[in-house]
């Protein structure tokens, strides 16, 4: 069966997605202590207070929302359900031909982080989060991972897609 340059191009970037978030949680499980019962994570300063690196596991989905469910719900909310939306996503990009690239990059790119983190939910039972974006309280973060960030740009992009599609329309 020959690969499509659609279906290659959302392969690779569901691919490559996996493989920078996966390989920055080994980096940092690996070189950075992290935070146990007794002691915090070890916080590793790249822009003064403004950036910092650290490793956290958590054990539910954003900002650690969920983490306290019993075990079967938690399964239900955080595994299964995420992967039957991915797969949802996956086929509908794979059978609208009529997106444009912008939008195949930006749904791959939330499908690629989504499976990534549904992975580590899986296998560590959590998810490696290690940066922390703190600028002066104008604008701060919880702590994230490449995954997020991916799937956060993807949303973005999405935004950005649809409003340049709407003012393409009315003109």
């Amino acid at each position: 069966m020959k690969l499509s340059k659609r279906s290659a191009f959302i392969s690779l970037v569901i691919v490559l997605t996996i493989v920078i978030d996966q390989i920055s949680k080994v980096l940092v499980r690996a070189n950075i202590i992290g935070q146990t019962e007794t002691r915090p994570s070890e916080r590793i300063s790249l822009i003064g207070d403004a950036f910092i690196m650290m490793n956290v596991e958590n054990k539910g989905a954003f900002l650690g929302m969920g983490s306290e469910l019993n075990k079967p719900l938690r399964i239900i909310l955080l595994l299964i359900l995420p992967l039957l939306v991915l797969g949802y996503v996956l086929r509908y990009i794979l059978r609208d031909k009529n997106l444009d690239n912008w939008s195949l990059f930006a749904f791959s790119s939330i499908i690629g982080g989504g499976i990534s983190n549904v992975f580590d939910r899986i296998v560590y039972s959590s998810v490696t989060d290690f940066l922390f974006i703190d600028l002066g309280g104008v604008f701060k973060t919880g702590i994230f991972n490449m995954a997020d960030v991916f799937v956060t740009t993807g949303m973005i992009i999405l935004v950005f897609a649809s409003f340049i599609k709407k003012k393409k329309q009315l003109s």
